[in-house]
């Protein structure tokens, strides 16, 4: 799993441009997701979802997807759970103070944030904690949905 996770920070520039579009073309998809309900779709789309960003980005499902504001490095591998940047320890060499068989995942996500359009940018934009409480549930759900009402409220005005 670690050797796709670098391998996909590595191709993050490709990679968050695939992941822009499958999230935009799956927006034309809100009609029928909304007619069937989302709380239906939740649980065939989590699983989806986290078969392949878990093979990807060894996602951990935390429902509040940064991906593309992390270099396509998913935050919660660190073994911190650190959202917005490296601890401390960060050794000489780039790896974990708590493990050090692994690169730190904020070395791996700046590395990867410089191969996306805007990445350097949007790395250091402050995260939220992480709600808990969505641990398990679909990033891709709730983003179509936010990127739908936003819309909706910008056609209301």
């Amino acid at each position: 799993m670690k050797s796709v996770r670098y391998w996909s920070t590595r191709n993050a520039g490709w990679l968050d441009r695939f992941y822009e579009a499958l999230t935009r073309g799956m927006g034309f998809l809100h009609p029928l997701f909304a007619l069937i309900g989302y709380k239906r779709l939740e649980l065939p789309v989590i699983k989806f979802e986290s078969l392949v960003k878990g093979f990807l980005f060894d996602s951990q499902s935390c429902g509040q997807c940064i991906l593309g504001a992390t270099g396509m490095v998913c935050p919660m591998n660190c073994p911190k759970s650190l959202r917005n940047g490296p601890c401390g320890g960060v050794r000489q060499d780039g790896s974990c103070e708590i493990n050090p068989a692994i690169t730190c995942v904020w070395v791996s996500a700046w590395e990867g944030s410089q191969r996306i359009t805007q990445g350097v940018e949007k790395i250091q934009i402050i995260q939220p904690p992480v709600d808990h409480r969505l641990q398990g549930s679909s990033a891709w759900l709730r983003e179509l949905r936010r990127r739908h009402e936003k819309k909706r409220a910008l056609h209301a005005i």
